[in-house]
């Protein structure tokens, strides 16, 4: 199984994609509306097919970027039935599976920090995606969206507690750097709900907690009841001046055919030094070269009133010209993919 896990800085959740190796079906679980480009950039650079998106509960600290994620690739919207949030495609409920390729994941209802959370176990219980549910060494609340501390502390005990004890626990955020734990060591080391204690310390302990609401609960709430839709379901534009996409690791590209057949449209700057050119055979024609180790005492050369398009040999060391030239306040910029290499390969012209 191709396995990733993935982290929203600003709201320290954790997105964790899911896919077949062998027919390449995926799903993703609580995609961050912030982090869509991101995500969808992943999924593209390893040529999957986005089956679903599964949220684990209606999030109250940051807006689900599942309806961006189907507006972007066409896959499914899933959550818990109970939430009733608009534009669902999946309505799940405790016993349901949810398939992609080879694999699977059950469903198992695990309310109490919310009414509608959801835990998704992998085949053979060897993974367990707990939301907020359990934590590595906490829980999620259960002072509001309907929480209870009784019915989170069978959720868990009835749920994820019975699963085997090497079961890795993926949490839906941690605080503090920690990725995973395992259903054995939040059994005995979690200090809410591990070891000796039974329900009646920790709903003591959770009722005495006494926490401020989420600072993004009035934005958070209403978004995440329509699956993470802009209102109106207007999407922001992205770029408008070409087919621009941004990979992985947040660079602009443009595919070098589009730069062959736009050349009047764009400004090509090229960052090899001039033996680097005449080593590799391809000089495309009105090119500006600025060496890369000069670029930056040369920004002032580079007109701004086309997009600039950043070539080198293999499109590495132009992808860090492009964010040069972004940093630098450069609008309209994109890296050519793949760079003179690809070029060749395509048998594009240099005039």
């Amino acid at each position: 199984m191709i396995f990733r896990q993935l982290f929203d800085q600003t709201s320290s959740t954790y997105t964790y994609l899911l896919a077949d190796e062998q027919t390449r079906e995926a799903v993703i679980i609580d995609p961050v509306f912030e982090q869509v480009k991101r995500d969808t950039a992943l999924i593209r650079e390893l040529g999957l097919t986005l089956l679903y998106s599964l949220d684990t509960h209606c999030h109250a600290d940051h807006v689900t970027g599942s309806w961006m994620m189907r507006h972007k690739t066409g896959c499914k919207i899933a959550c818990a039935a109970i939430i009733g949030a608009e534009n669902t495609d999946v309505p799940l409920a405790h016993g349901d599976t949810v398939s992609f390729g080879r694999y699977q994941l059950s469903v198992r209802a695990t309310p109490g920090h919310t009414d509608g959370c959801l835990s998704y176990v992998t085949d053979a219980q060897q993974m367990v995606f707990t939301g907020d549910a359990l934590l590595i060494r906490g829980c999620g609340r259960s002072d509001f969206q309907q929480g209870s501390a009784t019915n989170l502390f069978h959720s868990i005990q009835e749920q994820i507690f019975t699963l085997p004890d090497d079961c890795i626990v993926f949490p839906g955020h941690d605080y503090a750097g920690r990725t995973a734990s395992t259903v054995g060591e939040e059994k005995q080391h979690n200090p809410r709900i591990g070891g000796s204690a039974n329900e009646r310390d920790f709903v003591g302990y959770m009722n005495a907690m006494k926490l401020p609401h989420p600072k993004h609960l009035a934005v958070a709430l209403p978004a995440n009841m329509v699956c993470g839709k802009p209102e109106g379901g207007v999407v922001a534009t992205e770029a408008d001046w070409a087919p621009v996409s941004v990979t992985f690791a947040g660079v602009a590209e443009i595919a070098p055919d589009w730069v062959a057949r736009h050349r009047g449209d764009v400004h090509i700057l090229d960052v090899r030094s001039a033996p680097e050119i005449a080593m590799d055979g391809t000089d495309i024609s009105d090119a500006q070269i600025i060496p890369l180790d000069d670029l930056r005492e040369h920004l002032a050369e580079i007109p701004k009133e086309k997009p600039v398009i950043t070539v080198c040999r293999s499109g590495k060391r132009s992808a860090l010209a492009a964010g040069i030239l972004q940093n630098a306040g450069f609008e309209k910029v994109a890296n050519m993919a793949g760079g003179i290499l690809r070029w060749q390969d395509e048998g594009l012209s240099e005039e």
